[in-house]
């Protein structure tokens, strides 16, 4: 029996970087919905609309740190306060170009964060990450 692919949140101002990603994480098979933002604040309105709707919620959050009107951080902060009334766990992997071990140590921080990612991200990572979710 094949197993139900993934629902993924990319939150990332980068375009370059958004169009890379989606293509990298469809090639890995296990996506069958990527849906993108380029800031935090979007994508936690977007969480906060669909906080019962298991169908839209994502099984896994790719999110950057350096962003414009709510960095993720800020984004983070504001998810341990909705993550309790979500309808099912969602992963968040901090994703960031940044190899500065302040914010490897920040994202340690939070105990939704379940890695801290270097940018770029070749195709075997995401297919690591993702089959182990969806194995889970």
């Amino acid at each position: 029996m094949q197993q139900a692919k993934l629902h993924i949140l990319l939150v990332d101002d980068d375009r370059i970087y958004q169009f890379a990603a989606r293509k990298t994480i469809e090639a890995t098979g296990f996506a069958e919905k990527i849906v993108i933002y380029s800031n935090g604040e979007d994508a936690i309105n977007y969480l906060r609309h669909n906080v019962q709707d298991n169908n839209l919620l994502p099984d896994v959050i790719f999110l950057d740190v350096n962003m414009p009107i709510m960095n993720g951080w800020e984004f983070l902060e504001e998810y341990s306060h909705l993550k309790k009334e979500l309808v099912k766990p969602v992963i968040i992997y901090v994703v960031s170009s940044s190899v500065d071990e302040f914010d490897v140590s920040k994202s340690r921080q939070y105990d939704t964060v379940k890695g801290y990612i270097v940018k770029p991200v070749l195709r075997e990572k995401f297919r690591q990450i993702l089959s182990s979710i969806q194995a889970a």
